[in-house]
């Protein structure tokens, strides 16, 4: 550890009128009780480089217990990482204790993974316990120095980092990833937010270790994926997450489209600009949208596949492939049912857009996936993935009045009637009897290579 640095906020450019009011509550109330207490981490960080942050997160040398016997509202969750949550309406802060050096209560797998860890210690190891050093910067508002209120410090060079624009682990990258490979994806997920680039020592362990996340719970990962996903910079994020072939371990049916089907990647990579740009205007998004698109080759294959071997007609085909592809992901990282059900329904409504005779345009239109499945649309005719024109009927559909879409209904290229067939007279026994003796003449001669085979 490098020697420690300490400075005023003000120095630094934050001020207490930036801070959440309940998190100052809380630090108040601790130290009151006597417990060395921080604002911590990613709060920090964002404060310096002038951002608002989402979550104001504290460090403290109070045990969880000792959290929960001061506040009320307070709830102590966690079995690796024990934590309190601290609840004022609708705002959660976080609360840990600092953490030691591993003992003998911590728990670790053979390859060094760190299972269960609850071991405490003073404020100066739990620097070193931090991942990167861009989130081991510790404020205390209330602390004085040079008579201005607030001081910082500054236990791993973390602002010479933040100042450099780099992600770097603490200590060695190979042991710290080791511990817990979740730290590769948060640090490609800290580079693209902040537009910092990894250290070399940093990323170069990266690719040695990747194939360590495949130990990662999938829940786990799943919980990572949407933290890239909503990140704000999930295009910039994935592109890193292909470059250090990260995605094959977090999407192993979707990588290979992706990285030779230019119409699949045009259709991924816009997919991403435009949900950073949803979250940029305010607007929310959900991980069923870019799931659907992330596995919607896959599952095409998949349902090619089934109707080539006749072994289900059109909708029962897809019905099979989204389950075999949704399954198979899971085994990489789980996909929730709140999302996989959304994704199915997209998936379904693409053939049905197409299908606007009678009711049923309107029925489509009151469907309640309807609007992410005509973004879906949308994004496969800018893809190039098929013609356009549907979607831009769908565009007009949505903006007119009631008698306008009835006429464009009508509008539409009615299919032929079905010509009702005249009753047929009755034919001759040996009619009958040459035409069934020539279908088992052909049955007969059908050959075993002509069955269908498995997909």
């Amino acid at each position: 550890m490098t020697s420690i640095q300490e400075y005023t906020a003000e120095d630094a450019g934050v001020t207490r009128k930036d801070i959440s009011p309940s998190a100052l509550k809380v630090i108040d109330k601790l130290q009151k009780a006597g417990f060395d207490s921080y604002l911590v981490g990613g709060c920090v960080r964002d404060l310096m480089l002038g951002k608002i942050p989402k979550d104001f997160d504290i460090a403290t040398a109070a045990h969880p217990e000792e959290i929960d016997s001061l506040f009320n509202n307070c709830r102590l969750i966690g079995r690796r990482f024990r934590l309190a949550h601290i609840r004022y309406g609708r705002e959660i802060i976080e609360v840990a204790t600092f953490r030691g050096h591993h003992g003998n209560t911590s728990k670790t797998s053979e390859k060094g993974m760190i299972l269960r860890d609850n071991v405490y210690g003073t404020v100066e190891e739990d620097a070193i316990r931090r991942d990167l050093t861009i989130n081991a910067l510790y404020y205390d508002p209330n602390k004085k120095r040079d008579n201005r209120t607030g001081v910082i410090r500054d236990f791993m060079n973390s602002t010479e980092d933040i100042q450099k624009r780099k992600i770097r682990l603490i200590g060695d990258p190979e042991v710290r990833y080791k511990e817990d490979p979740v730290r590769m994806l948060r640090a490609v997920r800290f580079a693209a937010k902040l537009d910092f680039t990894i250290e070399k020592h940093s990323k170069d362990a990266i690719y040695r270790l990747a194939n360590h996340l495949r130990e990662i719970p999938a829940a786990r990962l799943f919980e990572e994926i949407q933290k890239l996903f909503v990140c704000g910079h999930a295009f910039n994020a994935f592109q890193q997450l292909d470059d250090y072939q990260l995605l094959d371990i977090l999407f192993p049916l979707s990588v290979q489209y992706y990285r030779s089907d230019k119409i699949n990647r045009s259709l991924i990579d816009q997919a991403l600009i435009n949900t950073d740009q949803r979250l940029s205007d305010g607007k929310y998004v959900t991980p069923s949208f870019l799931l659907a698109v992330l596995l919607w080759a896959p599952m095409q294959e998949k349902k090619a596949l089934y109707i080539q071997h006749k072994e289900h007609p059109d909708y029962q085909a897809m019905n099979q492939a989204a389950q075999y592809v949704i399954l198979k992901q899971t085994k990489a990282s789980s996909i929730p049912k709140r999302y996989s059900t959304p994704m199915r329904e997209m998936w379904d409504l693409q053939a049905r857009l197409a299908k606007r005779h009678g009711n049923r345009a309107d029925a489509l239109h009151q469907h309640p996936r309807f609007r992410a499945s005509y973004d879906f649309l949308l994004l496969r005719e800018q893809s190039g993935e098929i013609e356009p024109g549907l979607g831009e009927w769908w565009t007009k559909y949505q903006e007119v009045d009631t008698e306008t879409k009835q006429s464009m209904v009508r509008d539409l290229k009615q299919k032929p009637k079905k010509r009702k067939r005249s009753p047929r007279k009755p034919r001759s026994d040996s009619s009958q009897n040459n035409e069934s003796n020539s279908l088992n003449n052909e049955a007969n001669s059908t050959s075993s290579d002509d069955q269908p085979l498995e997909p």
